[in-house]
């Protein structure tokens, strides 16, 4: 296969994805049931789910709510009447044979989404089109087994938000960046977690590749089973490569419209089944449940109450002065933001504010596999430490064994009181006396030091240190010190 990197100047890959986003809502979409990732399975079903005759489903308003904020989070136009549809299809995990969907008239349509591309993969803002938001329920699970296969219900009917993006993205790596921003628009709005390992978020991306210049789209392949975005980013370099080099031979007839499975063993896509159409599904309206319909008001009230999204704390960052690799790193993790932003809000200088959560507090939480809401250190008081450190009251390397302190386990001590044991002796009396002290018990010293040895300043400097453990201040210290070992006798 050629790499891709070879291939842009003769071919062009056309790339959009269909996310799919499991909901964080205490029950499922249509029933009462409560969904815990993990139980045992059949434990969290009741006859709406398992699709038993009679069983009629209502909605869940919070499913609503959630729809909503995301499709103002992404830039959506809000439909203020939309409908729920029947999806029909046939599989062993889908109890009903149809699946509650949204088809023609969706709650949201043409958004937008703004990211910034890592700076090792050249940096760069992108910004990329959102065709519609659509709300539907999950089907169950088919579990394989050493005793043969069954069937978990325990999803089906956990509530989902379908993105579907427009067909902007030409790399693996915008791919990627793409579905990691919307993981972190979701995590911010406290919609759902986003957790890629639990199923939480869902991408299955589409492919083309058509020769530079051509208008009109290449066949489409749909990739599945991609349970990372790194994953996401090989699999579409595997795709574009094997297209293109289909194309490079003559045979792009042999592209045909089929869902590949992405085999992270043998990193490669191979053949799941050809794609259905959308006639196939033979979509209708469905009928136990109205339209959902949305005031002006109601609308209002939910933008409100959004939280600052990614985009605009980066770009908030930025104006602060913090480098890009900064913004990028505490932009993130919601929880790092918010801790960084609960810190500068104390007074703490910003850049100094950044070193420390990027460099030895995010250390820390890697090596203890924590995050930064589980450390002792609360922002007050990397605040106070970092200005304690700024006016010359601690040291920086105290200053780090404090922050040390209060983040491990061993959470008995206080910050004002591990403070007041490593705080530097800035008083001028006693650190006279400390001098006066380690001059008079080192004569031999001083004689060599005043018949012109005067590196042995470094030794009584380190001698005073050592009485002081490490808290007398350094310039303060050498101060003194000078003016006592060339004091004339």
């Amino acid at each position: 296969m050629k790499e891709v990197s070879k291939i842009g100047a003769d071919y062009e890959a056309v790339i959009g994805i269909e996310t799919h986003v499991q909901l964080s809502t205490l029950t499922k979409a249509f029933c009462s049931c409560p969904y815990s990732y993990g139980a045992q399975p059949n434990t969290c079903i009741c006859p709406v789910c398992m699709g038993l005759p009679g069983a009629l489903p209502v909605l869940n308003s919070k499913v609503i709510e959630c729809a909503v904020k995301l499709a103002l989070a992404l830039n959506c136009r809000l439909s203020f009447s939309s409908k729920f549809d029947r999806k029909q299809y046939f599989y062993p995990d889908l109890p009903k044979g149809y699946q509650i969907s949204q088809f023609d008239i969706p709650i949201a349509t043409g958004g937008s989404i703004d990211l910034d591309l890592p700076l090792e993969f050249g940096g760069g803002h992108r910004r990329f089109g959102i065709t519609r938001i659509h709300m539907e329920e999950d089907a169950g699970k088919l579990m394989h087994s050493g005793n043969g296969s069954y069937v978990d219900l325990n999803r089906a009917g956990v509530p989902l938000l379908e993105i579907v993006s427009e067909p902007d993205m030409r790399t693996g790596i915008e791919a990627s960046e793409y579905a990691a921003e919307l993981q972190r628009v979701v995590r911010y709005l406290g919609v759902s977690n986003g957790n890629m390992q639990e199923g939480s978020l869902r991408c299955d991306v589409n492919v083309s590749v058509r020769p530079i210049g051509q208008a009109e789209f290449g066949t489409k392949v749909e990739i599945k089973n991609l349970n990372s975005f790194s994953a996401i980013n090989r699999a579409i370099d595997f795709e574009i490569s094997r297209q293109v080099n289909l194309h490079s031979q003559g045979q792009q007839d042999s592209i045909v419209q089929e869902t590949r499975l992405w085999e992270e063993g043998a990193q490669k896509t191979v053949t799941m089944r050809k794609k259905e159409g959308l006639a196939d599904y033979r979509y209708f309206p469905e009928p136990d449940l109205p339209e959902v319909v949305l005031t002006k008001a109601y609308m209002d009230s939910v933008g409100k109450s959004l939280p600052e999204l990614p985009e605009a704390k980066r770009r908030r960052y930025e104006e602060m002065g913090l480098s890009m690799q900064d913004v990028l790193f505490l932009a993130n993790d919601i929880a790092v933001a918010d801790f960084f932003d609960a810190t500068i809000q104390k007074g703490a200088d910003v850049k100094l504010a950044a070193n420390w959560i990027m460099g030895d507090i995010a250390a820390y939480l890697k090596n203890e596999k924590l995050s930064i809401n589980d450390i002792k250190l609360v922002p007050h008081e990397l605040a106070e430490l970092i200005a304690s450190i700024k006016s010359g009251t601690i040291s920086g390397k105290i200053g780090k064994e404090v922050k040390t302190s209060l983040g491990s386990l061993y959470n008995a001590v206080s910050y004002s009181r591990l403070l007041g044991k490593t705080m530097q002796i800035t008083d001028l009396v006693d650190i006279e006396k400390m001098v006066d002290k380690v001059i008079a018990e080192n004569p031999k010293q001083l004689e060599q030091y005043r018949s012109g040895k005067t590196k042995l300043q470094g030794y009584f400097a380190g001698q005073v240190m050592k009485a002081s453990k490490g808290k007398a201040n350094p310039g303060i210290l050498n101060k003194v010190l000078v003016e006592k070992l060339n004091a004339k006798v």
